[in-house]
């Protein structure tokens, strides 16, 4: 099963752009753990027609925040709709599970003992001082904090956060996360 698990950060903040909505945020860059070759990669706006057939050969997208953030604003950008490719928002599994959401950040420390390296408003900053290669090393810890969160809950049925400075698991069914969906799409793969 190919996973691909990724993280967008973005060139503004929603006040710049006078809304609330993703979509309406501009992409700096997307970083990718692709599970195929165990690979980290980092894709420019200028660079996204090389990201294209490696999302669309995807079985699963993961992501925290996903379904809700990165995908709508990612797929502004793409010639097909990326909601066709099954998603898993490990964001939105604790949230079912709990009833509220949770920051990666703590989900993080209190399952991995780590933390995020940085925030997105950093990213933001980054971008406008021309910082690229900061932006990408802190997105690309970001993909591989929520990656190494997807792998522990396959293995253990659960994530941890502190409650009150009690760690406490979070229990998730991920019996059907390793399950491929039966569609496939092929916007821009050549036929």
């Amino acid at each position: 099963m190919r996973k691909i698990t990724f993280d967008i950060e973005t060139k503004n903040f929603f006040q710049d752009v006078g809304s609330n909505d993703p979509v309406d945020l501009d992409i700096s860059v997307v970083c990718i753990h692709d599970s195929l070759d165990d690979s980290y990669q980092s894709f420019l706006e200028k660079d996204f027609k090389k990201l294209w057939p490696i999302i669309e050969q995807a079985d699963i997208l993961i992501t925290w925040n996903g379904d809700h953030f990165d995908i709508p604003l990612l797929n502004k950008y793409y010639p097909g709709d990326l909601k066709k490719i099954k998603s898993l928002d490990l964001m939105k599994e604790v949230q079912k599970t709990l009833g509220r959401r949770l920051k990666l950040d703590s989900v993080g420390e209190a399952t991995l003992g780590r933390n995020k390296s940085g925030n997105g408003a950093d990213a933001v900053e980054w971008w406008r001082t021309g910082e690229i290669n900061k932006i990408i090393k802190y997105c690309i810890e970001d993909v591989r904090l929520t990656k190494d969160l997807y792998d522990f809950a396959v293995q253990n049925g659960h994530l941890k956060f502190k409650d009150f400075g009690n760690l406490k698991d979070i229990k998730l069914d991920t019996s059907s996360w390793e399950v491929p969906a039966s569609s496939a799409m092929t916007y821009t793969l050549p036929f």
